[in-house]
């Protein structure tokens, strides 16, 4: 076991973000993962293993190879189940006799009043045969040897998504990470729900967050606030837009989002389209017909 400075994390290298406490970055780069997802290891001897991670031999060799001589693997924890975080554990399942544990399946949590609408489509990147061992609900506690994590729900980036407190940090999965805001995508993604997460984190004294991607959140209150104060401000401007004309998520996304590479418009568009949704549902607009991406609307 090789372990390293924390601050310069590299792909399939053990670091120590502090004691008890294993990251393990996946070699999965890309716009929506920042350097990767960060499969973290709490404990020592028999221990717990958060989000698996893509399904990549290296990786799983590098998780493996992350255990010292006798070490187990207990419980596998998924935050969530985008395939980044779990596509992994069938066979890390398979490699190790743990059981997955999560709130649910992919389909737990979400609303099911935008699954099917025509036009919206969504669900990139949901892991549909994810199948949970055990449920960790809202509230609940998972305890193993010498650690125990206790599950907040946190739907809004993923109806199942939950967040883990262990003592005084927080694993924050998807829903609040530094390097970027979390994608919410229609059907899976409810941005009133997201909100109401991070009003739900909002209160926690937490010392340190630890994110799914990118790096340690160490002022946690600071970047929870940044969160709301950001979605609030994008829908200022959704509304000031929508004043002017009635328009599309598709157009409003290409008139707000201006800083932007153009291959990232189509991740915007479904940003928008979740806040059209939250302000349809708060009787803010109001859609031409159904929901959907070519789907004009208007305020009310």
């Amino acid at each position: 076991m090789n372990a390293t400075d924390k601050n310069d994390p590299q792909p399939g290298r053990v670091d120590r973000p502090e004691e008890g406490l294993r990251r393990i970055l996946a070699p999965n780069p890309s716009p929506m993962t920042y350097l990767g997802t960060n499969t973290y290891i709490v404990g020592e001897g028999r221990v717990a293993l958060i989000d698996p991670g893509p399904d990549d031999p290296a990786h799983m060799a590098a998780i493996l190879g992350a255990l010292a001589p006798g070490e187990t693997i207990s419980h596998i924890v998924c935050t969530h189940s985008h395939i980044d975080h779990t596509a992994l554990a069938p066979a890390l399942h398979q490699a190790t006799g743990a059981p997955l544990v999560a709130f649910g399946d992919s389909t737990a949590g979400r609303r099911e009043d935008l699954v099917g609408l025509q036009g919206l489509g969504g669900g990139e990147g949901v892991h549909r045969d994810f199948a949970p061992h055990e449920l960790l609900g809202d509230g609940d506690t998972l305890h193993g040897d010498g650690w125990s994590l206790n599950a907040i729900w946190t739907p809004g980036h993923m109806g199942n998504h939950i967040c883990l407190a262990w003592g005084d940090a927080l694993f924050s999965g998807d829903h609040v990470m530094g390097w970027a805001t979390s994608m919410v995508s229609p059907p899976d993604g409810d941005l009133g729900a997201f909100m109401d997460s991070l009003r739900k984190l909002e209160p926690r004294t937490d010392r340190v967050f630890y994110s799914a991607h990118g790096d340690p959140i160490n002022a946690p209150q600071d970047r929870v606030r940044e969160l709301l104060t950001h979605r609030q401000g994008r829908e200022a401007e959704i509304r000031a837009t929508l004043g002017r004309d009635a328009a599309t998520p598709r157009a409003l996304a290409q008139r707000i989002y201006t800083d932007i590479p153009t291959g990232l418009i189509g991740a915007a568009t479904r940003n928008v389209l979740a806040h059209l949704i939250d302000l349809t549902d708060r009787n803010l607009a109001e859609p031409e017909g159904e929901h959907g991406l070519e789907t004009h609307y208007s305020l009310r």
